[in-house]
């Protein structure tokens, strides 16, 4: 039983890598579970034994580079506002300097923004794309309420718009750079531009160093 399950789990890895190099080759549109099994040298009922359609396939592959929700909310939700926001600007460091440490994020990614139509047999994933992003959005709303009731935050910006324009960043920074990595340096010009933001919407905003 521990060798089937151990041959199973292999055949799970080998499926969500064939279809990371299909997608990335042909877009996700333009390969069938079909491609991807024939790749993998598997039936296609192997395919669906392990993954309900392509949405799912797709939201598992994501997966492998996302940080799970409930980790992410656990990261945030902390008492101390301030600690918590140090903790957002931390792992939106983190997040845009693994594109340049981490090959397949770097290659999920490039699918997920460049190689990817949302078409109805992707309904699925879009929504469950879509939820992800709104938590995020959320969570840090929420830091950036706690920060204005502690008179935090500058005149001007709302928690909401923060939030938004925080999200709107990253997503910036990860379309240029996977466009075109000449744009700037990961690892050298992430913590510059992130700081630059919090000190835009934040009252004596401190980075470490």
């Amino acid at each position: 039983m521990r060798r089937t399950k151990e041959d199973a789990e292999k055949t799970r890895q080998a499926i969500l890598q064939a279809a990371e190099l299909l997608f990335l080759e042909k877009g996700v549109a333009h390969t069938s579970l079909e491609t991807i099994a024939r790749h993998v040298g598997v039936t296609r009922g192997a395919v669906y034994w392990h993954f309900q359609n392509k949405a799912h396939l797709f939201h598992e592959m994501l997966n492998q580079v996302r940080l799970p929700p409930e980790h992410m909310a656990a990261l945030l939700g902390g008492e101390d506002s301030c600690a918590s926001l140090l903790a957002l600007r931390n792992l939106c460091i983190d997040t845009v300097e693994d594109l340049a440490r981490d090959e397949q994020k770097r290659r999920i990614f490039t699918i997920l923004l460049y190689r990817c139509e949302f078409t109805e047999e992707l309904r699925e994933a879009e929504e469950r794309h879509n939820a992800f992003i709104n938590q995020f959005i959320d969570l840090s709303e929420k830091l950036f309420i706690q920060a204005q009731a502690r008179n935090h935050l500058e005149p001007g910006h709302s928690p909401k718009l923060a939030a938004r324009a925080l999200h709107a960043l990253l997503l910036g920074l990860f379309c240029d750079w996977l466009r075109d990595p000449n744009l700037f340096d990961p690892l050298r010009d992430t913590r510059p531009l992130i700081d630059g933001f919090f000190r835009g919407v934040m009252r004596d905003w401190c980075a470490p160093d």
